[in-house]
């Protein structure tokens, strides 16, 4: 195994500790999902989907930053909760970004579009971890929803993998 990968493993672990610390309600999607679900695609970012709650948003907060990760845009778990309409309709917000001010290569990004108690969730077993997946019908959906040209290939790779 490269050096690079286990520290990117090791560094989604700390991701996981940490949620799984504050008790987040979340599941992975996006790049790390479909590699879970078996169809490998290059990613850097950790993105994942959180049960639509104040608390739960709070508690993302605390543990992200407990990484040493800072939000992008100049917004905490309030104002995404309180203005998560406005933010996807008016705005284009579709994820809530955080990054390591000194290693940007350490981003997780929370999408803001999708509530994590209207799908169903994997529990994929990957080395010694379980990892909380969304489905991949769920993925589907998402990547349907979202129309970019990545996504419309993912869908495509997912279907041919999980006929």
């Amino acid at each position: 195994m490269h050096w690079y990968i286990l520290v990117y493993t090791m560094w989604i672990e700390q991701i996981i500790d940490s949620l799984e610390r504050h008790r987040v309600k979340y599941a992975i999607v996006g790049g790390y999902a479909l590699a879970l679900h078996g169809v490998v695609r290059g990613t850097v970012d950790v993105d994942m989907v959180l049960k639509i709650s104040r608390t739960n948003y709070q508690n993302a907060e605390k543990a992200l930053l407990e990484l040493g990760l800072t939000s992008r845009l100049p917004v905490g778990a309030d104002e995404v909760i309180n203005f998560r309409e406005e933010y996807i309709l008016n705005r284009n917000m579709t994820a809530w970004n955080f990054t390591h001010p000194q290693n940007p290569v350490q981003t997780v990004d929370i999408i803001i579009t999708h509530d994590l108690s209207k799908m169903k969730v994997d529990r994929i077993k990957a080395g010694k971890r379980i990892f909380p997946v969304v489905s991949v019908r769920d993925l589907i959906i998402m990547k349907r929803k979202s129309g970019r040209p990545q996504d419309l290939e993912d869908i495509k790779a997912l279907e041919r993998l999980h006929k």
